[in-house]
């Protein structure tokens, strides 16, 4: 039998992928600088958003169970093809895991090859709270220097920083169920130059916000704001309902508000806007990025963002990354892809390493 040459066996340039794991991308993102890193993903964010049309839409693959819920995020334009895995389980953090963990990855169309397989449960954070806050650049009141935070977990401080970076935020009201999550956002957002206010209650947290954010947790039925805690002329950021059965506003403040929304077949699914009717109008955001229709109109305009979070923005933070890690650094070469010299002879690459 004849001797196989070892260096024979060595996958060729085509069998890796770039891969990033979550040091690196801690790494890539302090090279770069928090604020400049969301103030970045924002623009690809609002690139992505304005061509709005040229990409394949369908609401997210769910699979819920009684703890939680597993989702697929699939989008694509002409060029590439990307998704990713993510889940939440709000139980989670009583037993030590995080609510939302996530992986992505980025292809090529044209030969279905990916192109960069990344962690993503930084990443989401980083891109929710960079489309919250381009978001807010186009509903947010004029002048807007306080935002109130009503739930400070994990989303907290991402949210704060890029809300500084786009909008000019500089004073944040806290309030959370849970003590210790308000301890450890004070710590974490002092130390980044905020002027914060710990609240006892939601109803003081929203005193003289003109941004509020709501992000909890828990899958259920929930009323985090009741008519009564918003007056006219604020933004609402509403990023906590992302799933059936899971919401945070109470329906008469909606009633009250513009509503806009990231892709409606998702959104009337997992949003605040499940309460309402089929039919109940709403406003798409990429059409006021691309100045088709309004925003804020006025000083008195009650806007909300039904924020559940949607593929296309995923795209973006995947080829915002891509862009990012081309040089080299910042990532790893993962032997993914089988490269069998002869592209028929899968079995006789798999024989020969025997």
């Amino acid at each position: 039998m004849m001797a196989v040459n070892p260096s024979d066996l060595k996958p060729s340039a085509l069998a890796f992928v770039p891969f990033v794991s979550v040091d690196n991308m801690m790494k890539l993102v302090h090279a770069h600088g928090v604020e400049a890193f969301l103030t970045g993903l924002a623009s690809e964010i609002e690139a992505d958003f304005k061509r709005w049309p040229e990409f394949d839409k369908t609401p997210r693959v769910a699979s819920h169970s009684r703890d939680g819920v597993i989702e697929l995020m699939p989008t694509a334009d002409a060029e590439n093809y990307g998704f990713k895995y993510v889940n939440g389980h709000p139980k989670n953090m009583r037993e030590g895991y995080q609510t939302v963990t996530a992986f992505g990855v980025l292809s090529s169309v044209a030969n279905g090859y990916p192109i960069l397989l990344t962690e993503m449960t930084l990443l989401t954070a980083l891109r929710t709270a960079a489309t919250s806050a381009l978001v807010g650049k186009y509903l947010a009141p004029e002048g807007a220097e306080v935002m109130a935070m009503i739930g400070n977990g994990a989303q907290c401080e991402f949210q704060a920083m890029a809300f500084r970076a786009l909008c000019g935020i500089k004073r944040l009201r806290l309030y959370d169920v849970d003590p210790a999550a308000t301890d450890k956002a004070e710590r974490n957002l002092k130390a980044q130059g905020f002027d914060v206010v710990r609240c006892s209650s939601p109803e003081a947290a929203v005193e003289g916000a003109q941004v509020i954010t709501t992000c909890t947790a828990d899958k259920q039925y929930a009323t985090i704001l009741t008519d009564n805690m918003v007056g006219s002329g604020v933004h609402i950021n509403a990023i906590g309902g992302d799933c059936p059965g899971k919401t945070e506003l109470h329906r008469d403040i909606l009633l009250r508000s513009d509503i806009f929304v990231e892709y409606p077949e998702q959104t009337r699914i997992e949003g605040e806007i499940q309460q309402l009717e089929d039919d109940h109008p709403v406003t798409e955001l990429w059409q006021v990025m691309r100045g088709e229709v309004a925003g804020r109109r006025d000083a008195k305009q009650i806007t909300l963002f039904d924020s559940v979070g949607f593929a296309i923005e995923d795209f973006s933070a995947l080829r915002y990354v891509h862009a990012l890690v081309a040089n080299g650094q910042f990532c790893e070469q993962l032997d993914l892809l089988a490269d069998p010299d002869d592209p028929r002879d899968l079995f006789g690459m798999l024989t020969r390493a025997g």
